[in-house]
C-alpha cells in the first residue's frame, strides 16, 4: 500500500503537482487497495488522473476503456508527454495498421507500457481478448462511464458488452468514471459493471467560474454571436449547432467576418475533422463551430466561452459541453440561445426511435426547457438536477441572480397543485396536472374524466408558464418530487404533506417571458489572474513560438495556471521552475531555459524585486548514477555491459543516456552505434529526425518501418539530440 506521503511524491514526480483535487487521493487509494470504485466528477475536477498515476503505480498495464479515438489519441500524447518514455501509454484502436498494432503489442508485453487506451469495439475483438489474457493487467478503467446508460446523454449499446468481456479476459477492479450523471445513470452504470459494492466518490458539479446565461434566440443571432466574439478577441471559444448544415454557415460567415474559425462535424471527412480540431488546439483558430460530434477528444483547458446556437437535447449534455470552458478554473461563459422551436426540431429527431426511446427523449427535453425558461438561479437548477443541493440564494455567476426577478407569494397556489397530485394519485406527469389545472378539455384529460374531478378549472384565471414554474420550484424546494424512472410523473414528498397540512410561506419566481427586447446582463467571470500582467502576455508568446515551432498545442508546453505562477513569482533558476505548480522535472528539462531566460530578463529591466520567500523544493537527486554513465560513455564502454554493470535493462539505461541529452548535456556513443549498425542505416534513422517535425519513438517506427529496431531508433535518435540540439 502507497502512503500519503509517498502518493504525492509520485504527483509531484510524475505531474508536477504538489497536492491533490478534491476525492483525487480517496479514488486513487481505492483503486490502490484493489475495491471497484465509481467517480462522479464534473469536467475540469481531474478525472484522468484518478486512474493514471495508480496506473504508472502498479504492477501490469492498466485496460483505459474510452469511446472516442480523438480521446484515446489525446490522453496518450498527455501521458507520454509526462513521460521521458514514449512506450509508457498506448492506444488500440481501427486507426492503426498492422505494424503498430505490433508494436503495441511488443511493448505490453516487456512490461513497458501502464496504460492501454482502447474503444469497446477494439476490445470485443477475439484476437484482442486472447492477446489480453496473456499480460498481467493492473485494473480495468471505463472512462465516459454515461455511454452504458439509455438515460445518459450519450448511449452507446456496445458500453453494455464491457462486463461480459472483463468477465472473459480475466477479473481485475475496475474504476467507472463520468462528467455528469444523474442518480437513475448512476445506478445503470453501477448495475450494468457489475460493481454495486463499489466505493463510491462523487465530487460537486458546482463550477464556481462558469457563468450561465440563456438569450431569446432573434433573428439577429448571427450578428449577436459576432459582437460577442468581437468583444472577446483572441479568446478560444466553441460554438455548438443542431446541424451540420447550420455549422457549415455559420462557420463561414465568421470567417468573412474576421473571425479566425473552422468547422467540424461527423459528416466530414476524418482529415478535415483532424486537422481543424488541431488548428484550435494549436491555436491556429480561435474559434470551433461544431455539432455535438466536437466532444469528449478535447482537453483543451483555455476555452474561454461556449455558445449554444441551439439548445441541447438534455441537461447532461449541455452540463457536459459548458464544462468544456474555464477547465483551468480561469474565466468560462456559456451563452445559450434559446427559441420553443428548437425543441419541435429535437422531438422530430426522435421519430422512427422505439417509444420507450421516445418518451425518454421527450422527458430529457422537457427539463431542458424547464431550465432555460426558469428564473431561478441557474447553478441551482443545474445542481438539483444531479441530485445535488445548493443553499446559497444568489450565486452571483449568471444571469438570473445578476439580474434577478420579484418573488411572487404563491402559498395557495402550491397547496391547490399538490391537492391536485394527490387526487390524480401521482400517476401523471405536470403537462397533465397544468391541464387539469388550467380545465383545458384536452384527449388524455377526457379520456380519464378528469374533466369531472372538483379541482377541473380551479386556477383557470392562471397561464400554462406560471403554473409550470410553481411545479418546477416546488420541486427543487422538496415538496413535490419528479419520478425520472416513470417518465417524469409528478409526487408528493413527505414534506409536501406536511406543507400541505400545515401551509408556510412559498415564494417562486414567474418564468422569462424572453422578450426580443430584453438587455443582457453584463458578464461576470471567475478568471484567474498572473501578478505581472505583461510578464504574463510575453510568456504566452513565448509558449505559442515553441509549439509552432514543435507542431504542439500550446497547453502542452504550459497551462496557463503554471504561466500565471511564473508571473507572480518570477522563477529564474531550474529548481525555482521546477516548484511551479503543474512542471515538474521533465518540462523543466525540456521547455525551461527560455522561459527562466525571458523571466531573468523582465525581472532585470524592470528592477522588480521577488517573493523573498520562495519556497524552493529540490528534486530526487539521480546526479550520481547520471555522472558514472556519462564517464562509462567517454570511457567508451559497450552500453549493453555498462546496463549489465549498473543492474539495468537495455531500455532502462536508454531511458537514462535520453534524460541526460534532453537535459542538455552532450555525450558521444558513436563508438557503439558504429559496432552494431551500419553507416547507412545510422544515415537513414538520423535523416528522418532532420527533416521531422516531431521526435516522437512510434512516429519515427510507423515511418520508418520494420527494416529498423527500436533500439536502433533510440540510438541514433539519441545522437541527432546530442549533435544537433545540444
Amino acid at each position: 500500500m502507497v502512503s500519503k506521503t509517498a502518493l504525492i511524491e509520485e504527483l509531484k514526480k510524475h505531474f508536477g503537482f504538489d497536492t491533490f483535487k478534491g476525492n483525487q487521493e480517496a479514488i486513487m487509494t481505492s483503486l490502490l487497495e484493489g475495491k471497484d470504485t465509481f467517480v462522479l466528477m464534473p469536467t475540469g475536477g481531474g478525472k484522468s488522473l484518478c486512474y493514471q498515476l495508480p496506473a504508472l503505480l502498479m504492477e501490469g498495464t492498466a485496460i483505459i476503456i474510452s469511446p472516442l479515438i480523438a480521446l484515446m489519441k489525446n490522453q496518450v500524447d498527455a501521458m507520454r508527454h509526462f513521460s521521458e518514455n514514449d512506450c509508457i501509454a498506448h492506444f488500440l484502436n481501427s486507426s492503426l495498421n498492422k505494424t503498430a498494432i505490433d508494436q503495441v503489442k511488443t511493448d505490453i508485453i516487456s512490461g513497458k507500457t501502464k496504460l492501454l487506451y482502447v474503444a469497446p469495439e477494439s476490445l470485443t475483438k477475439e484476437e484482442n481478448i486472447d492477446f489480453l489474457r496473456t499480460v498481467p493487467i493492473s485494473f480495468y478503467a471505463v472512462d465516459e462511464a454515461h455511454c452504458i446508460s439509455e438515460w445518459g446523454h450519450d448511449f452507446r449499446p456496445e458500453y453494455r458488452r464491457i462486463r461480459p468481456i472483463i468477465n472473459e479476459i480475466g477479473s481485475r477492479p475496475v474504476i467507472a468514471l463520468t462528467a455528469t450523471a444523474t442518480p437513475k445513470v448512476q445506478h445503470d452504470i453501477q448495475k450494468n459493471l457489475g460493481m454495486q459494492n463499489a466505493q463510491v466518490f462523487k465530487s460537486s458539479f458546482n463550477r464556481e467560474n462558469l457563468y450561465y446565461e440563456v438569450r431569446q434566440k432573434t433573428n439577429n443571432i448571427d450578428k449577436d454571436i459576432i459582437k460577442y466574439i468581437k468583444n472577446n478577441e483572441g479568446k478560444s471559444g466553441i460554438i455548438y449547432c443542431l446541424s451540420r448544415k447550420k455549422v457549415e454557415e455559420l462557420a463561414e460567415m465568421l470567417q468573412i467576418n474576421g473571425i479566425k474559425a473552422l468547422a467540424y462535424h461527423a459528416g466530414m471527412d476524418s482529415t478535415t475533422r483532424s486537422e481543424n480540431q488541431d488548428a484550435f488546439l494549436l491555436e491556429k483558430v480561435d474559434v470551433i463551430v461544431a455539432t455535438i460530434a466536437f466532444g469528449m477528444g478535447i482537453d483543451k483547458p483555455d476555452v474561454r466561452f461556449v455558445i449554444h446556437y441551439d439548445i441541447p437535447k438534455s441537461l447532461e449534455g449541455y452540463y457536459q459541453e459548458t464544462g468544456r470552458a474555464g477547465r483551468d478554473g480561469g474565466e468560462g461563459q456559456c451563452i445559450t440561445f434559446y427559441a420553443n422551436k428548437d425543441l419541435v426540431k429535437l422531438e422530430k429527431f426522435m421519430q422512427g426511435k422505439p417509444i420507450s426511446e421516445q418518451e425518454i427523449g421527450k422527458q430529457l427535453l422537457l427539463e431542458t426547457a424547464s431550465y432555460a425558461e426558469s428564473s431561478v438561479c441557474r447553478r441551482k437548477s443545474l445542481l438539483y438536477y444531479f441530485g445535488e443541493e445548493y443553499h446559497i440564494s444568489n450565486c452571483g455567476n449568471c444571469d438570473n441572480c445578476l439580474n434577478p426577478k420579484k418573488q411572487v407569494e404563491a402559498k395557495d397556489d402550491l397547496c391547490t397543485v399538490i391537492e391536485t397530485v394527490t387526487v390524480l394519485k401521482e400517476k401523471f406527469k405536470a403537462d397533465q396536472i397544468i391541464d387539469v389545472l388550467l380545465g383545458k378539455h384536452t384527449n388524455t384529460v377526457k379520456s380519464y374524466r378528469h374533466d369531472e374531478l372538483e379541482l377541473f378549472g380551479c386556477m383557470s384565471n392562471e397561464n400554462e408558464r406560471r403554473i409550470g414554474a410553481i411545479i418546477r420550484q416546488a420541486i427543487i424546494a422538496g415538496y413535490l418530487d419528479r419520478d425520472i424512472e416513470n417518465y417524469g410523473l409528478i409526487k408528493v414528498t413527505e414534506k409536501g404533506h406536511q406543507f400541505f397540512k400545515k401551509p408556510v410561506s412559498f415564494k417562486f419566481v414567474e418564468d422569462a417571458e424572453f422578450n426580443d427586447d430584453e438587455e443582457s446582463v453584463e458578464v461576470k467571470s471567475g478568471a484567474a489572474c498572473a501578478a505581472d500582467t505583461v510578464l504574463f502576455s510575453i510568456l504566452k508568446d513565448l509558449r505559442k513560438k515553441i509549439a509552432r515551432k514543435l507542431e504542439l498545442p500550446p497547453y502542452v508546453i504550459f497551462q496557463d495556471p503554471s504561466l500565471e505562477a511564473m508571473a507572480t513569482t518570477y522563477p529564474i533558476t531550474m529548481d525555482e521552475l521546477q516548484n511551479i505548480t503543474g512542471v515538474g522535472a521533465g518540462k523543466a528539462k525540456r521547455y525551461g531555459e527560455e522561459f527562466l531566460k525571458v523571466i531573468k530578463t523582465h525581472v532585470e529591466e524592470n528592477e522588480i524585486e521577488r517573493p523573498e520567500d520562495l519556497r524552493v523544493r529540490s528534486v530526487a537527486n539521480k546526479s550520481k548514477l547520471k555522472i558514472s554513465i556519462i564517464q562509462a560513455i567517454d570511457r567508451k564502454i559497450a552500453l549493453d555491459d555498462l546496463a549489465n554493470s549498473k543492474g539495468l535493462d537495455f531500455n532502462e539505461l536508454l531511458d537514462h543516456i535520453e534524460a541526460i541529452v534532453y537535459s542538455g548535456t552532450k555525450i558521444n556513443i558513436h563508438y557503439f552505434i558504429d559496432e552494431i549498425m551500419d553507416e547507412d542505416h545510422q544515415e537513414d534513422i538520423f535523416e528522418y529526425f532532420r527533416e521531422s517535425e516531431s521526435d516522437s519513438l512510434e512516429d519515427a517506427i510507423n515511418e520508418l518501418g520494420s527494416e529498423y529496431t527500436e533500439e536502433e531508433i533510440r540510438l541514433v535518435r539519441i545522437k541527432f539530440i546530442s549533435e544537433m540540439g545540444n
